[in-house]
Parts: C-alpha cells; structure tokens; sequence
C-alpha cells in the first residue's frame, strides 16, 4: 500500500490521521503550523513532538522534502530559477521573480506535460507523472527559506498543465490560501491552462477567487490547432464560451497569455481578429514574445512588432501589456533548465 504524504494532507485530514494513530487533535495543530507556517522539512524538525511519534510518522508515511540541486541567479534583473530534485528522482523547476509590488514564485504542476504546446520546452519529454500538493508547495516552502523573503504572488505556470492534475491542484490552492498556512490570498493565485474545457467548468464551480489565465496564442481555430494539440479536442469557440462561463461564476477577470511568434500570429490582422474575438470578454491580454527554444524553428519578434501588436488591440479596447522578459540567461522560461539538466545527464550516461 501506497504511503500518504504528511505534507499533502490538508488539516482535518491531518488529524483524521492523528486520531487514527490514537494521538490527541492538539497534535494535529503542532504539525500543520510547523510544515505550513515554520516550514519544517519534515516531523523530525518539530521540537514539541515526542521522539516516538516522529519514528512511527517516519515508520507509516512518506513527507516531500525537495532538494535544491541547482539555483541559477540573472545577473541583469535577480531572477532566481530553482532545479528541485523529488524524492523518486525525477526533477522540476520553479522561478522567483521580485517586483516592486512583491515577489512572485512560478512552480509546476507536473513531471513533464503531455500537452504539446509546440513552443513550449516542458512537453518535449511528455509526462512523467503528476505533482502531489505536497510537491507544489514545497517548491514555495524552499524558495522562501531559501530566500529569506515572504512570497505573495503564485502562479501554477511553470512545468505540466494544472488542470491535468485538477484533484491535486484544488488541495493545494486551498491549502496555500488557508489562514493556518501561508495564507497567501487567492486573489494573489493565478492558474494558467492550455484549455481543457470540462476541467475549466469544474474551476468555475468552485468559485474560487483566482485568475484564470488561458493560453490563448492565436486568433483563429487554424492557427491554434497548428501551435497547439489540445485545439484538435477543444475548438477555440468552446474554450472561450468556457472562459465567459468562469467570468460569470467568479466574477474574475480573464487574462488571455498570447505567444508572439515572428511570421505565425504577430501580424496586425492577427490584432485585428483577435480584439473581434475576446473584445466583449473581460479580460487582460498578456502578450509574450516567444523564448526559442533549439527543437522548434521559432523566432521573437522585434520590439517594434510586438508594440505594434499591442497598440492594435488597445485601440480596439482591449487592455494589453507586454510581458517584461525576467531571467533570460538563466534559462527562466518553463521547462529550458530542466530540459538542459536532462540532456547533460543523458549525455554522462552515454560517456
């Protein structure tokens, strides 16, 4: 039988667990302010629980506890990218961004993706497996202590589609937006989705108070199906009506993520046909200018283009910005370094 993870275990599964053992429910309170609040690694650091507890916790149950294999600092803007090794081997990737406003981590959501976003380097791999809540949050956990700076703004946008792993990822928003953890407000939480439709209805029934970003990245169901597989299942109508759903259940503004890339959907039609498209949805436009990546042939466009695009759609009232590029040389766009520590150890393994 499979172990649970402490670390995943929300509070009154936590001490549903306690109970289960025959300890008191004030247990349960110790652990889950020292994993969640004090960020304790795992129940050997809690310095108020019996030495026999810990050993039977150790004995029945497995706690995440992701090393740190590498953390590569931007030199131009402090971008910090972190490498977490997990505990079966495989590795994942999280990024600290600061702004002025306060620092935001981007974690992943899975082992690979099985997507095929085609300018993305996350899906080049497929998917290995799915992240546990406990994974997720740990990636924030190290990056804080590691930094010695609170967090305030997440985005689920790094490796893996978040709604492919729809289960894990709800346990984990309401873990990290509850007052006995970091309590981090959902309002500061923002999910990122290639578009699965059904799963997108799911979110909007919860009513959760997090941003639904829908990468988007053209303005035509023909282009989509070209850059993205997912639009072979779901049309571009479907996934909008689904975004217009999850408005009017949530009251939350979309943020639509656009890929800018040179000669494919950056053309001032491309504008044109996309302000026509979400003008009458509320929402934010989050143009990016795509990262090459070395296993596809796609090119950014010049500042100019991607200005140019952008003038479009706010002349058309649609309010949009240009993603300001962080951490370009240290591999910050999802999945570059997880991508290059694979490859280097594939290659000592062919040595």
């Amino acid at each position: 039988m499979e172990k649970k993870d402490l670390k995943s275990l929300n509070y009154d599964q936590l001490q549903q667990e306690l109970l289960a053992m025959g300890e008191k429910t004030f247990r349960a309170r110790q652990m889950y302010q020292w994993f969640h609040e004090k960020l304790a690694d795992t129940p050997q650091d809690m310095s108020n629980l019996p030495q026999a507890l810990k050993n039977r916790l150790a004995q029945e149950y497995v706690c995440t506890d992701l090393e740190i294999l590498e953390v590569l600092t931007s030199a131009t803007d402090g971008t910090q990218k972190f490498l977490f090794r997990l505990a079966d081997g495989n590795v994942i990737e999280s990024v600290l961004m600061r702004y002025h406003h306060g620092n935001s981590v981007c974690i992943s959501s899975q082992v690979g993706c099985r997507m095929g976003c085609r300018f993305c380097a996350s899906t080049l791999g497929g998917l290995t497996r799915n992240l546990l809540p406990g994974e997720m949050l740990d990636q924030i956990y190290k990056i804080q202590k590691y930094s010695n700076e609170r967090v305030s703004n997440l985005v689920v946008m790094g490796t893996g589609e978040p709604l492919d792993n729809y289960e894990n990822l709800l346990q984990f928003i309401h873990m990290l937006s509850d007052e006995h953890g970091l309590h981090i407000s959902q309002r500061n939480i923002t999910v990122s989705t290639c578009g699965i439709v059904p799963r997108m209805y799911d979110l909007a029934k919860e009513k959760l108070q997090i941003t639904l970003a829908l990468s988007l990245h053209a303005s035509t169901q023909e282009k989509r199906t070209k850059l993205m597989p997912i639009a072979l299942k779901y049309e571009l109508e479907e996934v909008l009506a689904a975004c217009r759903n999850y408005f009017e259940k949530t009251g939350r503004r979309l943020t639509f993520e656009y890929s800018l890339v040179s000669n494919v959907n950056d053309s001032q039609e491309d504008a044109k046909r996309l302000a026509a498209l979400i003008g009458k949805i509320n929402c934010h436009v989050n143009l990016i200018p795509v990262n090459p990546i070395k296993e596809r042939e796609f090119v950014q466009p010049d500042r100019r283009a991607a200005e140019q695009f952008r003038a479009k759609l706010e002349r058309a009232g649609v309010n949009a910005t240009i993603r300001r590029t962080l951490g370009e040389d240290v591999n910050a766009s999802c999945g570059q370094l997880r991508k290059s520590y694979m490859d280097t150890q594939e290659k000592k393994g062919q040595a």
